[in-house]
Formats: C-alpha cells, sequence, structure tokens
C-alpha cells in the first residue's frame, strides 16, 4: 500500500498539475487538441514527458484531467449563485445555468470547444465520450444542492443535478439563446419538479 503524501509532496503535485494545465490551455489557443501531443505539452510545461504520462497516465486521461480542472473554475460559481438563492428554488436552478452558461461563453478554453466541428478532437470529453466528467460534475451540483435543501429525496436531487448538467453541457456545445434566456426558460420548464424535489416554500438551509 502506498504511503500518504507528505504536504510538500501534495504541494509540489498541484504545482505540477497546474503548470501542465496552464501550458496544455496555451498550446490550445494556437493549435487544435488533436494536434498536439504529450511531448509538446511536456516541453511547453518544462517537465519530462514520463513525468506527465507518469501523473496522468495517457493522452485521454490528460484531456479529461485537463476539462475537470477548469469545470472547477465554473462550479465554484455556480455553488455559489444556487446557495445565494436557497429561499427559492426556481431562482437558485436558473441563476446557477446563467452563472455556468455565461462563464463558459466567456472563457477561451470554451470557446474553442464550441468551434470544435468534430476535428478538433475535444468535445468528445464532454459530450458523446465524456460520461466521466458528466458524472464528476453531477456529484459536485448534488453535494450543493444537499448543502442548501438538505431535506429533498435523494433521488430527485440526482435526477435533478445530472439533468442540469447534460442540458448545460447541450446548451454550451450548441448555444441558441443568451444565458439569461435559456437560464429562465430551463428554469419555467423544470419548475414544478424542481418545486416537488426541493419545495417551493420549505426550502432552504436548516436553522
Amino acid at each position: 500500500m502506498a504511503s500518504a503524501r507528505t504536504p510538500y509532496q501534495e504541494a509540489a503535485r498541484e504545482l505540477l498539475r497546474q503548470t501542465v494545465f496552464d501550458a496544455a490551455r496555451e498550446l490550445l489557443a494556437q493549435r487544435a487538441w488533436s494536434e498536439i501531443t504529450m511531448a509538446e505539452i511536456a516541453t511547453a510545461a518544462g517537465v519530462s514527458r514520463q513525468t506527465l504520462y507518469n501523473e496522468f497516465g495517457n493522452r485521454n486521461e490528460f484531456g479529461f484531467a485537463l476539462v475537470i480542472h477548469e469545470g472547477e473554475r465554473f462550479l465554484d460559481g455556480v455553488e455559489k449563485a444556487v446557495l445565494e438563492h436557497v429561499d427559492d428554488p426556481r431562482a437558485a436552478i436558473g441563476a446557477a445555468l446563467r452563472q455556468f452558461l455565461r462563464s463558459a461563453g466567456e472563457d477561451p478554453l470554451i470557446r474553442i470547444l464550441l468551434s470544435d466541428d468534430g476535428t478538433g478532437g475535444m468535445l468528445p470529453f464532454v459530450t458523446t465520450q465524456g460520461l466521466p466528467v458528466v458524472q464528476w460534475a453531477t456529484d459536485r451540483l448534488v453535494a450543493v444542492i444537499e448543502e442548501g435543501w438538505p431535506q429533498a429525496p435523494a433521488a430527485d436531487v440526482k435526477l435533478l443535478a445530472e439533468s442540469l448538467v447534460r442540458l448545460a453541457i447541450s446548451y454550451v456545445t450548441t448555444p441558441g439563446e443568451s444565458p439569461h434566456n435559456t437560464a429562465e426558460a430551463t428554469a419555467e420548464l423544470l419548475g414544478p419538479f424542481i418545486d416537488e424535489a426541493l419545495g417551493s416554500t420549505s426550502g432552504g438551509l436548516q436553522t
């Protein structure tokens, strides 16, 4: 059994991962993911290719890790939006989706994903082959909803969270209306379920 990492080792690992992710973002600003090799990422980050493989396993696993790393920033904003509206579940869901879509539209890496016509190589990480990303994002959203509405049935929370994640990814990859209009329409469409699952008047943090 491997020994636990020391705080220094954990800090060094986080620094390595951040350095590598930053290097990958810079390369993606110049070329499509399908044209970028692990060796190029390692060189841009100033590490050996073997170090990169040791940390991430392979190129696909690195791609998923990069998407999740970027997604963390979005979900931090989503979490804040949800918890600011614990007295109004519909408003919370609308604010969360609006925050996600607005942030995604402003981020350079997400714009690269949006412009991918299928040949760029990154789109599968968040669509048809992106189940690990969907599961990770769903779990994050489940935790946020459970914090705001601890009385909500677990099965309903899971269904709502996964539906919102899949809808958000669909809207990001094939945008239509503005983030505001999309969020409002989605909250209205899911309103009856949101009211039943989270409680239109009894939701919110327990005191």
